[in-house]
């Protein structure tokens, strides 16, 4: 998709649709720039008649009888003292999702301070997710009209923030295309090819590991995980290293591209969507494609311990006792909470790197979904200053984050085991903090550390938003927004 600033010389009529955002008031009042003539005289009729007030989440559609124009599109944002840039995001998708549905692949977009960097952004990053649909197993049905934008021209916008909005909204579409990928198409081995890939097309250093090399590198933990598959597992390191890094930050994502639960299997309403379970991988890989695109300052290492997790005839079982990287030993009493395991070995090897910073983000428990909902993931850190950038961030890209509590030390106990240094899973209660002490036990002190878990905020059962059905590419534009910022 192309965005671009409207220039001295650009007329609204010429595109398919015109966009408009605007501002809550009375019909009468509500901006309706820059139609002109008797088109804007009739969608001022309409508006009135609709008693369209501009209110937030509200949209009115126009069919409009001109040569070029098809429809004016308004969306509102709120009250002018109320605008975020959340509802300039939310209101660009669903005008430029409006257009995209009726067939129409361009639009105008006109909005109150438009040459406010955050509100261009965040306009852009609408813009580009509304033309998110993860069809490629669908057989088209010949009434669908469904397009693909190609060309935004945004009136009086910052034009650096524009782009930086394209890339962050494309890199989350791109995002939720892999996590979208069903187990069958996507296995260690070809989540290790499409890292490649990005390598190749980004200039990205891109180091893979197979299994012996996993073995011989001291991955107990992950290589337990992995053991019960007949897909081998692919350790994964990405780098992207700009010329006088301001600093380094590493990126760890959960890479299970299925998790059937091991011989603790799941019930099967449980393994369905189980092909997310990669979803923190996705992000990671993500985020370091927005960060190369954008070339931020940043130095950035994505790790991503990518496995299978099955119950197979040299699966892992209950009562293992598994040795880390760092020499740690698991006791493990449930097979299904393997993320942690693969991510012990994976943090351990991000600690090696001697990072500033590093943030892990994965589907990790259901105790964290069951407090904060599908639309909320759960914060858990070592350092609250660093927490409290992330939280930044998450307010930045309209991905809502919140900080639990890691200073409980009766559920500190739970997670020690009395046969080896730690227990895999500390029991239902608290399961989503217990989950982030048991990780923090694999970096190194000294690192400023943020867990993300974004277990069902990772999948939208249904839309919402500018959310459609599926993956959401959750924390990708969280993680690229603070390296943005850092």
């Amino acid at each position: 998709m192309y965005i671009k600033i409207q220039d001295e010389n650009f007329n609204a009529e010429s595109l398919p649709v015109i966009a408009l955002l605007a501002a809550e008031g009375e019909p009468e009042t509500v901006s309706l720039d820059p139609l002109r003539g008797e088109m804007r005289d009739f969608c001022r009729r309409v508006v009135i008649n609709e008693n369209f007030r501009g209110e937030a989440g509200k949209l009115l559609v126009i069919p409009v009888a001109d040569k070029t124009v098809r429809f004016a599109v308004v969306a509102g944002l709120g009250p002018d003292g109320d605008i975020t840039p959340e509802r300039v995001r939310a209101a660009a998708f669903s005008a430029a999702r409006a257009a995209a549905s009726r067939g129409c692949a361009a639009l105008s977009l006109t909005m109150p301070k438009a040459g406010d960097a955050d509100r261009s952004r965040a306009a852009a990053e609408g813009c580009a997710l509304a033309s998110y649909r993860f069809d490629k197993y669908l057989t088209r049905d010949g009434k669908d009209r469904f397009v693909k934008l190609e060309e935004v021209v945004v009136a009086d916008g910052c034009e650096k923030a524009l782009e930086e909005g394209r890339i962050l909204g494309e890199c989350q579409c791109w995002t939720r295309d892999l996590a979208n990928e069903p187990g069958c198409v996507i296995n260690p081995e070809a989540l290790a090819a499409k890292a490649q890939e990005l390598a190749a097309e980004l200039g990205l250093k891109c180091e893979i590991w197979d299994e012996k090399r996993i073995a011989d590198e001291n991955m107990g933990a992950y290589s337990a995980v992995a053991s019960g598959s007949a897909n081998p597992p692919r350790f994964i390191h990405l780098t992207y290293e700009p010329e006088n890094a301001k600093g380094h930050i590493a990126l760890v994502g959960k890479g299970l591209t299925f998790d059937s639960g091991g011989l603790d299997i799941k019930p099967s309403e449980f393994m369905l969507t189980m092909k997310g379970d990669k979803s923190g991988a996705c992000a990671v890989l993500g985020a370091i494609r927005a960060a190369a695109m954008m070339k931020l300052p940043w130095k950035v290492s994505v790790i991503v311990a990518a496995a299978e997790n099955m119950p197979g005839g040299s699966a892992y079982r209950p009562d293992d006792i598994l040795r880390a990287r760092n020499g740690k030993t698991i006791e493990v009493n449930n097979t299904d909470a393997e993320g942690r395991l693969t991510l012990a070995d994976a943090l351990c090897y991000a600690s090696e790197l001697k990072p500033d910073m590093i943030v892990d983000i994965a589907t990790l428990t259901g105790a964290c979904a069951v407090a904060l909902g599908s639309t909320t993931a759960g914060l858990f850190t070592n350092n609250d200053e660093f927490g409290d950038k992330v939280l930044k961030a998450s307010s930045a890209s309209g991905e809502r984050f919140w900080k639990l509590p890691m200073d409980d030390p009766n559920l500190r106990e739970l997670v020690k085991s009395p046969f080896a240094d730690l227990v895999n899973s500390a029991g239902r209660y608290g399961g989503a903090i217990t989950a982030a002490m048991f990780l923090e036990a694999f970096v190194e002190k000294e690192i400023p550390w943020v867990h993300l878990d974004i277990a069902a905020a990772d999948f939208a059962k249904t839309p919402f938003s500018y959310y459609v059905k599926g993956a959401t590419g959750f924390g990708m534009r969280t993680l690229a927004e603070l390296i943005r910022e850092l």
